[in-house]
């Protein structure tokens, strides 16, 4: 077990379950206003298996402001809604 959270595995499997979330969603219609949020989920995961593996410190700060930037979206989407 511990070398599945050396190679990062862990977070590969873990982000696999975000696809199919996402596609469960988007199958049935209500997945269009959840993607910034799923998007910032797999961004912070993607910054959490950098760091697992070693990436460049650069790598890690990529993921994460990017996952800062889905989630700036995400909230004016339900800001504009109303919803949140």
């Amino acid at each position: 077990m511990e070398s599945w959270f050396a190679s990062g595995r862990i977070v590969d499997a873990l982000l696999l379950l975000v696809l199919v979330e996402a596609i469960v969603f988007l199958c049935a219609g209500r997945g269009r206003m959840l993607l910034p949020n799923l998007a910032a989920g797999a961004c912070l995961l993607l910054a959490l298996r950098s760091a697992l593996t070693g990436a460049p410190v650069a790598l890690t700060g990529l993921w994460l402001a990017l996952a800062g930037v889905a989630h700036g979206l995400d909230v004016a989407g339900r800001w504009r809604t109303g919803r949140g």
